[in-house]
């Protein structure tokens, strides 16, 4: 999978991963959602990666994800941040995952 960072979401995130030292990963989250199908995406900072992770590219970071769940996601996706909502959004050419994103900590 490949990353595109809006300046915004990639000056948003620079405090983040570069003073933390964390890497960002892409999840699916499907906690309290009812079903697989229904999950939502999010990205969370994490220390080291999961065993079977798969590493994306991404400009400027680079995002870990679980090749499990990679059905879920286009092949190319772009993230950006809105400072009126402080929100992140997950969009690609062909449809908006969502535009309120959480960044788990």
């Amino acid at each position: 999978m490949q990353f595109t960072f809006t300046p915004a979401a990639a000056e948003k995130l620079a405090g983040y991963v570069r003073e933390s030292g964390k890497s960002l990963k892409l999840l699916y989250d499907t906690e309290g959602c009812g079903c697989a199908l229904n999950g939502v995406p999010a990205l969370k900072l994490i220390e080291t990666p999961e065993a079977d992770d798969r590493k994306g590219e991404g400009s400027p970071y680079p995002v870990w994800y679980d090749p499990k769940q990679e059905v879920f996601f286009e092949p190319r996706l772009r993230i950006d941040f809105n400072e009126a909502r402080n929100a992140f959004s997950l969009k690609s050419d062909n449809q908006i995952y969502t535009v309120h994103m959480r960044l788990l900590q």
